[in-house]
């Protein structure tokens, strides 16, 4: 199956260069007297690096070879993650360098997606919301519950995101895994 660039969307994946690509972002261009082009921003999958490339509109790109399998993480040893695959229990150790990222807000017991680029693990797909605990913040201090006003917060996983006055050591909140921002409280 092939896709042109009237297709792309956020989230598409794509075959360019040989590589698979995610199209983060898009906008149709038409100048006066050119031919109209679609400017990009572009993830490399196997490397996860971001980038903007211009394609000439009606460009044809194919499908990329890639599969998703829906897996458990089970625990981090040494510097790989462990996953279950949850249709045959499998267990699969993937490097840390292939998680990048993602591994910010990876939590034991979380289903997740597996990426694999003809046959190779590339990386994962975490859920859009995850919840996670606060263990370590500077106290809430009573009546800051209305602004703007943020300061750092130290989650379970280790990750470090800014988050509301109010929010206080042992509460469990809703971070989004594409922004690394915190969403609300969770109840």
């Amino acid at each position: 199956m092939a896709y042109t660039t009237s297709d792309f969307r956020r989230g598409l994946k794509i075959e360019w260069e040989g590589k698979p690509y995610e199209i983060l972002e898009y906008q149709h261009v038409k100048v006066s007297k050119n031919q109209p082009t679609v400017r990009t921003r572009l993830k490399d999958l196997t490397t996860g690096r971001v980038f903007e490339v211009n394609f000439r509109a009606g460009e044809r790109f194919e499908k990329p070879d890639l599969q998703e399998k829906e897996m458990q993480f089970l625990y981090k040893e040494k510097d790989q993650y462990v996953f279950m695959d949850l249709e045959d229990y499998d267990q699969v150790y993937i490097d840390e360098k292939d998680i990048g990222e993602a591994s910010k807000f990876l939590k034991e017991n979380l289903t997740v997606y597996v990426l694999y680029y003809k046959g190779k693990v590339i990386g994962i797909e975490l859920p859009n919301i995850v919840e996670l605990e606060v263990v370590d913040t500077e106290p809430g201090i009573k009546g800051d519950t209305v602004g703007t006003a943020t300061k750092p917060a130290t989650l379970e996983t280790g990750a470090v995101i800014q988050v509301p006055l109010f929010i206080d050591k042992g509460d469990v909140i809703r971070v989004d895994t594409r922004t690394g921002k915190y969403i609300e409280r969770a109840t």
